[in-house]
């Protein structure tokens, strides 16, 4: 399996680590040839709005929204949870999204950059271990879809979602040394429904 890491803004460098150490070695994305090469892709915590308008200027916005749009399985992080969502709450004007999840995230739930803190949270991987999450101007999850499940809550608002193909978290694990994330990611959606596909 090919992952790619979108690479124009944000924690870029701690997402490949992370996936460096679940046995990937992935391609950072920035041109649409480079997108072409990968079967699931990672957008990195950072700022939303210029992850997307970066991705207008280098001409990979639409081809990611088609691929999504198509089934690529993608995990977003923070900026990337605000990046997969239909929509958003306190959005900037005119920020577009590349879509694909069936949810509505207010940015900046959590608050400023002042507000930023860690706490351990349950995911709901089947495992009992508690996971270190990094919320940091972090959005939160107010409505979900259709086949949208939760995978972990703060204060009752979710801040881990999937769909079939799908995952997003608004706290950042990349910044830890717990890759259970990026492993749930690769083992528990994207391997799945590549396999559909084949």
């Amino acid at each position: 399996m090919k992952v790619g890491v979108l690479s124009l803004q944000g924690d870029v460098r701690e997402h490949v680590s992370a996936l460096i150490a679940c046995g990937i070695d992935p391609i950072e994305v920035r041109r649409e040839s480079e997108l072409a090469e990968v079967d699931a892709l990672v957008l990195p915590g950072g700022e939303s709005t210029t992850i997307a308008q970066l991705a207008e200027i280098f001409g990979i916005f639409e081809p990611i929204k088609q691929r999504i749009a198509a089934g690529m399985p993608v995990y977003g992080s923070c900026a990337g949870m605000i990046l997969l969502a239909d929509q958003i709450l306190d959005a900037k004007q005119g920020q577009k999204t590349f879509g694909g999840l069936d949810i509505t995230v207010r940015r900046n739930a959590f608050g400023r950059q002042v507000d930023s803190f860690e706490t351990d949270i349950s995911f709901n991987d089947g495992s009992s271990e508690l996971i270190k999450a990094v919320f940091i101007r972090a959005p939160w999850v107010e409505k979900v879809g259709a086949g949208i499940t939760v995978l972990a809550s703060v204060d009752s608002h979710p801040v881990a979602v999937r769909s079939a193909t799908l995952l997003a978290t608004s706290f950042h694990p990349e910044l830890t040394a717990d890759h259970r994330i990026h492993r749930y990611f690769i083992e528990e959606v994207a391997k799945p429904a590549l396999e559909k596909v084949k």
